[in-house]
């Protein structure tokens, strides 16, 4: 009896310590012993609580403050919370809170309803929005555009200097996909010129639109194998077809550079996927089925975009620098496309 006593006396203690109880109050909320408990534990590790204030703006907006830094307006948390599908205040949650809780959705999850959307339109949004901006500003984007994406090229590369850094490719790696790099720049300026020669009632037209929208989900496309020729990292196998490609488009054959990007696209195996084994026996020639052989477009979504992007460059390649009927893919006179 003794010890339940002396249990009792102790807790009432410390819940005077903790000012819950005095000889007034003689009862306390288990909620209360809980943040003290918890405010305890912060100020063990140092954890300093931020103080938010809310300032009322006009038309209901609130922008949050702390540590004497504006955030977001209130109207642009809504937006965001209701994008993502999350309500947009929770049941006895303050305003600051629900930012709190919008931040960290957009930490946990940034592209949330991003995989939905198609990446055409996104690159019509793009398009319509640079459109609007050059309007407003009356500067043309395309140049903007050079100055942004083209700083690295050389004004002295050429088609001619290309070609002669060509005869030394297939000895070095890196040299390799420098050139490479080189020629599908350089391709991409010429289709940005293009693009910033045509004038401004052209530009309206849907035609023109539909060209700039592709030029820009091209960019976006080719990003990711640009990133890996420029850190020496890209595949040997796709660095072969790469080679060989370049090549021929050098040498204007469109038709043999089709050739090996169809062998680099879906391969010339007799399983493009790479199934070598379907039973228990070995399959004759079963060696001969190599990564080489198998179909790139079928690994990831991302080589499969870049992929399709290098085919759009070759087209482009086949439209400026123009040969013979019987090296071109599909070959349409310059009176007929205009």
């Amino acid at each position: 009896m003794e010890i339940l006593k002396a249990e009792i006396a102790r807790k009432r203690k410390l819940l005077e310590e903790k000012q819950l109880v005095d000889d007034k109050k003689k009862f306390f909320r288990r909620g209360d012993l809980s943040a003290k408990d918890t405010e305890e534990v912060l100020q063990k590790v140092g954890y300093k609580k931020q103080e938010q204030v809310v300032e009322p703006r006009a038309e209901g907006a609130y922008s949050f403050v702390a540590d004497g830094q504006n955030i977001l307006p209130r109207l642009e948390v809504i937006r965001r919370l209701r994008e993502r599908g999350e309500p947009v205040l929770l049941f006895g949650e303050t305003e600051p809170e629900a930012f709190d809780r919008l931040r960290i959705c957009e930490i946990s999850q940034p592209e949330a309803n991003r995989g939905f959307r198609n990446d055409f339109q996104e690159a019509m949004e793009q398009v319509d929005a640079a459109y609007l901006q050059e309007m407003f500003a009356n500067t043309p984007t395309a140049k903007e555009d050079k100055k942004s994406d083209f700083t690295e090229l050389d004004e002295s590369i050429s088609w001619e200097s290309i070609q002669a850094m060509a005869q030394k490719m297939g000895r070095n790696k890196d040299y390799d996909m420098d050139v490479i790099i080189t020629l599908l720049t350089f391709l991409l300026k010429l289709w940005n010129a293009q693009i910033a020669s045509y004038t401004k009632h052209e530009k309206m037209s849907t035609k023109v639109k539909m060209t700039r929208v592709i030029y820009t989900q091209t960019k976006e496309y080719v990003k990711p194998l640009f990133r890996k020729l420029k850190h020496h990292t890209l595949p040997e196998d796709i660095l072969d077809s790469l080679r060989d490609i370049c090549k021929h488009l050098l040498n204007r054959n469109y038709i043999s550079a089709s050739d090996a990007y169809l062998e680099m696209a879906i391969g010339n195996a007799p399983w493009p996927i790479g199934v070598t084994m379907v039973g228990i026996h070995a399959r004759t020639g079963r060696e001969k089925i190599f990564s080489k052989n198998v179909a790139h477009v079928m690994n990831d979504e991302t080589q499969r975009k870049y992929i399709q992007g290098l085919k759009r460059l070759m087209t482009k390649c086949q439209e400026y620098f123009p040969t013979d009927p019987s090296k071109c893919v599909e070959y349409v006179s310059k009176k007929d496309r205009e």
